[in-house]
């Protein structure tokens, strides 16, 4: 017999106004950050073929569409820059002149109550692909790579690549960032970020960590759109396996110890039990990343018919919501904003 011989559930959900009146979970478009891509150019807005609806920007097209960001109630976008040229080092990700330096610029003398989060990670800026320096191609050296320390094929360096994820927080937070996000799972990488922060006059600069950051194969689309796939090699040495979640709560708590004010699990749908297992045990801020892999299944399904986007969309959000996500990055942020203001 039910304990509750009364209860009878679906008179909570005759309409549409007493189920929203009783949601346990509820979405907001406070709870989004939506990534933006950025390159060098003017006029430039060009669709990326794997992420429909995402788009390459120029610089000089930025404050529109922050404008537009800000205006759907969006606290916060995060940047990924497009380099003129790459290098073994990635040292435009440091200039102050580079794509990224001047994109922050830009959204923030424009919109400056739009948060502006910045990627910190070499992959984007460095000839190889990878997320840091590669033994033998750490300074330009001609050599591909230096097996005499057994080392796999594309093996970041760690304590030098810290180095430069230094550097270029430092850069990004000169440019006016509020917030950066080592993204390259190297150990050490917040607390070297910290240190170099703090010791630049910038200890109110908050860091969101990719605390637990998987080798996916979600990441497809995005390496497409940054134009980042390594040369050689993989990312495995670096990032998360995929089955391990005890693992998981290990980063955060490193992450944690070292500085991060926002821990982030990525990707997001293939991780919700870790999203909620770092819920559980920590009392911090819980980012999730909504990847391309996500965004690209869905629209080319929605666009062949086989289902209605917006509702699943907006169910996949509720989803990493409900798993105990208070900030979702995903790149529906602009149409769910509106889906919710409809819905209002």
């Amino acid at each position: 017999m039910s304990p509750f011989p009364q209860y009878r559930p679906r008179r909570l959900r005759i309409n549409s106004t007493l189920r929203r009146m009783v949601r346990e979970t509820k979405l907001s478009a406070s709870d989004f950050v939506y990534p933006l891509f950025v390159c060098h150019g003017e006029g430039v807005k060009r669709e990326i073929p794997s992420m429909p609806g995402n788009f390459h920007w120029s610089i000089d097209l930025l404050a529109k569409e922050a404008a537009e960001i800000a205006a759907l109630g969006i606290p916060g976008v995060v940047l990924f820059g497009l380099p003129a040229s790459k290098d073994p080092v990635g040292q435009e990700n440091f200039a102050s002149q580079g794509v990224i330096q001047q994109a922050i610029r830009a959204v923030k003398e424009d919109v400056p109550d739009l948060l502006v989060i910045t990627d910190i990670c070499l992959c984007e800026y460095t000839s190889h692909g990878h997320c840091g320096l590669i033994k033998g191609q750490e300074w330009g050296d001609p050599d591909v790579l230096h097996q005499s320390l057994g080392l796999p094929e594309g093996y970041v360096l760690n304590d030098e690549t810290l180095e430069i994820l230094a550097e270029v927080a430092v850069s990004h937070a000169e440019a006016g960032a509020d917030i950066v996000a080592p993204s390259g799972m190297i150990d050490g990488m917040v607390g070297a970020m910290r240190s170099a922060l703090d010791a630049a006059g910038y200890a109110h600069i908050a860091i969101l960590s990719y605390a637990a950051k998987y080798a996916s194969s979600f990441y497809g689309p995005f390496r497409d759109a940054c134009q980042s796939p390594p040369q050689f090699g993989d990312r495995r040495s670096h990032q998360m396996d995929p089955p391990n979640a005890r693992e998981a709560l290990r980063e955060v708590a490193l992450d944690i110890e070292e500085g991060a004010d926002i821990v982030m699990v990525k990707p997001a749908l293939p991780y919700l039990d870790v999203i909620r297992r770092v819920r559980d045990t920590f009392d911090y801020p819980v980012a999730a990343y909504s990847v391309s892999g996500e965004y690209a299944m869905i629209k080319a399904a929605a666009q062949r018919g086989w289902i209605n986007e917006r509702g699943v969309a907006m169910e996949a959000l509720t989803s990493i919501k409900r798993a105990g996500a208070d900030v979702i990055l995903t790149y529906w942020a602009k149409d769910a904003a509106r889906w919710l203001r409809e819905d209002a």
